[in-house]
């Protein structure tokens, strides 16, 4: 089973690791497409004005330019502690226990905007690049990075758990066996932070079990027992929330 994860936005002020040394990471398939996207960000950077534009940032947050400029000198830290947002909170990676924490280590993925695709043990310096974004001179980010991580991804096995949202799907569209996740009030809105916080509650509860779920019945039985209430349709899972 593989569980599809976003990044998010909140993430760790600094690490401590070494500089991050892009043929180390996971999938290294996609070294040469990280330089480029790296390189660009970099570049970009150095002209604080357009990279606010470019990256939607607001004047306030000017740090995160100067840190995306930092990036190739940067300390690192592991991916399983990079990311603070509800999702990663919810997730609790910190408090899971030596058995599910390698079950999440080798289920968990997280798809990046400047990194294509990382696993929890990867080390990254903190950065701020969202999936959405057209970096000159790469362009769209979901579609740079769509032919170098099918290749990938495509050749495994096993049920795809997808927790993304919709701009990191557009990234990878799997072929094998896919449930997408979506989190609904009971008449059929989304709020994004309960949506945010029962995603990380179902990942926390798909490598706390054991045995991997092999359909979208077994996931939805799992989940079901879990005590969440869902609705299960063709290759989507909806799960109801009760206010």
């Amino acid at each position: 089973m593989l569980i599809l994860l976003p990044p998010s936005e909140g993430k760790a002020a600094s690490g401590r690791g070494r500089p991050v040394d892009l043929g180390s990471l996971s999938f290294p398939e996609l070294t040469s497409s990280r330089e480029k996207v790296l390189d660009a960000l970099v570049e970009l950077c150095h002209t604080p004005e357009q990279a606010h534009q470019v990256l939607g940032l607001p004047p306030g947050l000017a740090g995160e330019i100067s840190r995306n400029r930092g990036l190739r000198s940067a300390r690192t830290v592991k991916v399983a502690d990079l990311y603070t947002g509800v999702l990663y909170d919810a997730l609790s990676l910190a408090t899971l226990d030596s058995q599910a924490r390698a079950r999440a280590t080798k289920r968990l993925v997280v798809f990046s905007g400047l990194w294509g695709a990382l696993r929890l043990g990867d080390r990254v310096p903190p950065y701020r690049l969202s999936m959405g974004v057209r970096l000159p001179p790469v362009g769209g980010l979901a579609a740079f990075w769509k032919p170098t991580l099918a290749p990938i991804f495509d050749e495994g096995t096993g049920l795809v758990v997808d927790l993304r949202s919709s701009t990191y799907a557009a990234a990878w569209k799997p072929k094998r066996e896919t449930v997408a996740v979506r989190v609904l009030r009971a008449d059929g809105t989304v709020v994004s932070h309960m949506a945010k916080l029962t995603r990380g509650l179902i990942a926390r509860s798909l490598v706390e079990s054991p045995a991997p779920a092999k359909d979208a019945g077994e996931l939805a039985h799992l989940l079901t027992r879990l005590g969440h209430a869902v609705e299960l349709h063709p290759g989507r899972l909806d799960v109801v929330l009760s206010s």
